[in-house]
């Protein structure tokens, strides 16, 4: 859904030898707001849904060595999106 150009280019990531760990921390931040939602990802989902995927990408790209960063960080951007489970 998000690219690797989209990624980077909000990072400020201008090299290439980061890649592999933006698609990663891309894949990953993908799952999390899909998971967290219960919805499937395209790229035509809302600005708000990619949003966050990106703010989670910047985090865990900033903040390697202290681990996942939390969904509260983008919980905002998320909540009108969540289904609700019973």
């Amino acid at each position: 859904m998000l690219t690797l150009a989209e990624a980077r280019a909000f990072l400020r990531a201008s090299d290439t030898s980061e890649d592999a760990t933006i698609s990663l921390l891309i894949d990953a931040a993908e799952a999390r707001v899909a998971a967290a939602t219960g919805l499937i990802l395209t790229p035509a989902s809302p600005a708000p849904l990619r949003l966050a995927i990106l703010t989670l990408v910047s985090h865990a790209y900033a903040h390697r060595e202290s681990g996942e960063p939390s969904l509260a960080l983008v919980e905002p951007w998320l909540a009108p999106y969540r289904k609700a489970r019973l």
